[in-house]
């Protein structure tokens, strides 16, 4: 029983204080790969710290895919802003949860070799958001994880992240 108490303890105490791994501006790096209705993006992005609690950032994704012998190419830029809870949810400086809104533009180029017709289609730009979380094992490496929803795409996404 004492062992169950210590290490409940222990584990309560890690997560009393609460500590954003965010920085003033500093920027993190991160790059992953995903799933969506239309292939497997993979992406490539940064996020600037405004405040210990609010980032802004920019991203580049490419995914491709094939069916029906139509090969389908979508190349996206996003901006995006996030809002992390950390200090309000007081959880340990390993985590950074965080959730935001994106304006997004994304490019598809279909190419039909069957009917021997190339077609590039300029997609509006759109709005969406996204909720996420980031588990670092040092002061500057992370696992990250993002579900993206928009009206132009929708992601699940997976990938590392790099604090400078």
């Amino acid at each position: 029983m004492k062992k169950i108490v210590v290490t409940l303890s222990i584990f309560l105490v890690s997560f009393s204080y609460a500590q954003s791994p965010l920085e003033k501006g500093k920027t993190q790096l991160n790059a992953g790969f995903g799933t969506s209705s239309w292939g497997s993006p993979v992406y490539f992005s940064a996020d600037y710290g405004l405040s210990e609690v609010i980032t802004i950032g920019a991203e580049a994704s490419y995914q491709s895919y094939k069916i029906y012998g139509i090969k389908s190419t979508i190349i996206g830029f996003q901006g995006n802003a996030n809002y992390h809870f950390n200090e309000i949810l007081k959880v340990s400086k390993e985590w950074d949860f965080y959730a935001g809104v994106n304006l997004n533009y994304y490019c598809w180029i279909v190419d039909d070799k069957k009917n021997n017709d190339l077609l590039v289609v300029d997609e509006p730009f759109g709005v969406g958001a996204q909720i996420g979380a980031r588990y670092y094992f040092n002061k500057n490496f992370a696992i990250n994880i993002e579900c993206v929803t928009g009206s132009v795409n929708s992601v699940g996404k997976i990938g590392i992240t790099y604090k400078l």
